[in-house]
């Protein structure tokens, strides 16, 4: 069985690595990732990588575990992030604007943000909105007239 710290480049994964390094074109830290696998074929230890580099000691942990279990390119590239789900859709987005754009309720010359807050949770266009995020969207949708 491998351990997680014996890394044992192939000649052709060695010769993309170096060819990484050399260019500097891609990301640095697929630049600093391809390093700490160099050096750990070259036999440098964690301790040695990691002052060469500077860079955390589990950055240069998990950089070896994932190439000894899932190869090179997870080692040196990032895996996707989805990122936040989206809370507020495009559908809800055009139905605030559009609250935003009607009259203001009576006894108001106009609506305020948090007005709008409130009248969107009443109409059940979302569970819960902030004034904040209410003005974000109105300041996306403004059209700009220059």
């Amino acid at each position: 069985m491998k351990k997680c710290d014996d890394v044992t480049l192939k000649p052709e994964e060695k010769a993309l690595l170096k060819k990484i390094v050399s260019r500097g074109k891609e990301k640095a830290r697929t630049i600093a990732r391809s390093r700490v696998l160099l050096m750990s074929d070259d036999g440098l230890s964690d301790t040695s990588i990691l002052r060469a580099l500077n860079l955390a000691r589990n950055t240069v942990r998990h950089v070896r575990h994932r190439y000894v279990i899932d190869g090179l390119d997870a080692a040196i590239h990032e895996k996707f992030r989805s990122g936040a789900p989206v809370k507020i859709d495009g559908r809800q987005r055009a139905k605030i604007t559009a609250l935003a754009c009607s009259n203001p309720p009576e006894g108001r010359a106009r609506w305020t943000l948090r007005l709008l807050a409130d009248r969107v949770v009443e109409l059940n266009i979302t569970d819960e909105i902030s004034h904040l995020q209410v003005g974000r969207i109105l300041k996306k949708t403004k059209s700009n007239p220059t």
